[in-house]
């Protein structure tokens, strides 16, 4: 399957809206649109994984990147709109600690 990546920006955000799969084959596409965004100083980068089946190792190497990338350029990741199939890789991970992972239910609660 492919990936399909669209992007808004408003203000100081940059929005991607992921769909597909992200994995060895289409990781390098994320990578060449992400890993820029986090390199712009006081950006918010947040990523919606709402239409994404599937993440690989490969993938979730990105987001690792893309999370170093914030730390040099004093920016910010977050990613939003993760299924239970998502959560539960970012857990077993340990991803889940290290990178900002919008709460959908407490989200929903409020």
């Amino acid at each position: 399957m492919n990936l399909e990546i669209r992007q808004k920006t408003k203000g100081n955000v940059h929005l991607l809206y992921l769909s597909g799969e992200v994995d060895a084959f289409t990781a390098p596409k994320l990578r060449e649109v992400l890993i820029p965004l986090t390199e712009e100083s006081s950006m918010k980068v947040i990523v919606d994984l709402t239409d994404v089946d599937y993440i690989d190792s490969t993938g979730l190497g990105i987001f690792i990147g893309a999370l170093k990338s914030t730390h040099n350029y004093n920016s910010h990741i977050q990613l939003q709109g993760l299924s239970n199939r998502l959560q539960r890789l970012f857990k077993i991970t340990g991803l889940d600690e290290v990178i900002d992972i919008e709460d959908q239910e407490k989200e929903e609660m409020q």
